[in-house]
């Protein structure tokens, strides 16, 4: 399951990130409202977290926005603002559910399974190029009679690459779109976590690589004969 969490306070966006990770959900994060329709409209998600108050647009815009755009992903408004005319104004703009600042984790949670089960994404998804198949429900890559587990960081790498076979991703780009520009880690775990999944690969005979592209970054591609 993949969640975006639209916060601008980044201290609770990387505190959801982290419930939600140990939950094992994958999660994108954006901290200003500006941004926040690219994510939806560019990328795939099973449930939608936004702020409503945000620098540059805010949460209630961009979700009727997206509403409009044809967009259906459950969404859930996480704000201060707890009065009867802001829930109005969010569950009028599309959205599903309404949490005020401050909530139990466990209610959170919940909530967010909820949304997730009315996403047109909750079936089972998998993903597959060559003779290789990942589970996206259960975060296991297999060939054949062969399979692995990925951890979390393993599965978000490898469903990034999955959904673009071919596309030359940058070390930057990775390290953005999966530990965020603003997180303590150094830019090599990347290149760390690139050899944990050819090794992993590797290991159940799959037909496809992830190759160094020189100068570039990396490609999810098949193997050649």
């Amino acid at each position: 399951m993949r969640v975006l969490i639209a916060e601008d306070e980044i201290s609770i966006a990387k505190a959801l990130k982290v419930v939600l990770e140990r939950n094992k959900y994958a999660v994108d994060m954006v901290h200003n409202g500006n941004d926040v329709l690219d994510y939806i409209l560019h990328s795939c998600y099973d449930a939608l977290i936004l702020d409503i108050m945000m620098p540059g647009r805010d949460g209630i815009s961009v979700l009727r926005e997206a509403r409009q755009q044809g967009v259906s992903t459950p969404a859930l408004f996480l704000t201060a603002k707890g009065e009867v005319e802001d829930r109005v104004a969010g569950l009028d703009a599309g959205a599903d559910d309404y949490l005020p600042k401050p909530f139990a984790t466990t209610e959170f949670l919940a909530r967010v399974r909820a949304l997730c089960r009315r996403s047109g994404n909750y079936a089972s998804v998998t993903l597959r190029l060559g003779n290789t198949v990942l589970d996206c429900g259960q975060y296991v890559l297999s060939c054949g009679e062969k399979s692995v587990r990925l951890n979390n960081k393993e599965f978000q790498v490898m469903e990034l690459f999955l959904r673009n076979p071919g596309h030359v991703f940058s070390t930057e780009h990775i390290m953005d779109k999966i530990w965020g520009l603003d997180s303590d880690a150094d830019m090599d775990v990347v290149w760390t976590y690139i050899g944990f999944l050819r090794k992993k690969l590797k290991q159940i005979s799959a037909d496809i690589e992830i190759r160094t592209i020189r100068g570039a970054g990396y490609a999810l591609e098949a193997l050649k004969c």
